[in-house]
């Protein structure tokens, strides 16, 4: 019987020191799945750091875009845009080419022609706005004047296309028979007395 407590007993042992061998290697492995893990999330760190170090600064990456922009504007389709090009102008002109949109030409007083470019669908409204923006365009790229007062300038002037005044602000282009490359002059309006 002693035998036989003996033998059990040496078995147990035996499947103790299996599972104390088991529970090594899994944690062995654990450890080294551990340390790869964290490896792997340092040299990623180190990436991002070289990364970092090899990013732009802001001046840096606004000349190489302002290059790249000078090259585009020397393509055919876009060579009447100017150096300093925004995204509106530039999908403004593809839209002309495209035929979606049309130039309106608005001769001042003092005989300045503006080309503003508007959508085949614009209103008066639309074509006013066009032309704020003409303008603080061209302010900022001569140093103008800093503030031009629009309700002023809207209450002062108005336009005139074929004899007739622009004066409903939701009226089509079209419905005034304003197509691409028409002349709309801008009139001071006469007080009335």
């Amino acid at each position: 019987m002693l035998d036989l407590h003996q033998g059990v007993f040496a078995r147990h042992q035996l499947n103790m020191d299996e599972l104390k061998e088991e529970s090594l290697k899994n944690v062995d492995e654990a450890e080294i799945e551990e340390k790869t893990v964290v490896g792997e999330i340092k040299e990623e760190q180190e990436d991002e750091e070289e990364d970092d170090e090899e990013a732009l600064p802001h001046s840096e990456f606004l000349d190489i875009f302002e290059e790249g922009l000078a090259l585009m504007v020397q393509d055919p389709l876009l060579c009447d845009l100017p150096i300093q090009v925004t995204l509106e102008e530039v999908n403004s002109q593809v839209a002309l080419e495209y035929g979606q949109a049309m130039t309106v030409r608005v001769c001042k007083a003092d005989e300045e022609v503006m080309p503003i470019v508007v959508v085949q669908s614009a209103t008066v409204l639309d074509l006013k706005k066009a032309i704020c923006r003409y303008m603080e365009l061209k302010q900022q790229r001569e140093g103008g004047v800093k503030h031009i007062s629009w309700k002023y300038v809207w209450r002062s002037f108005h336009m005139v296309f074929n004899g007739e005044k622009l004066e409903d602000d939701k009226r089509k282009l079209k419905d005034y028979g304003i197509k691409n490359r028409d002349e709309v002059t801008f009139l001071k309006n006469l007080r009335r007395k």
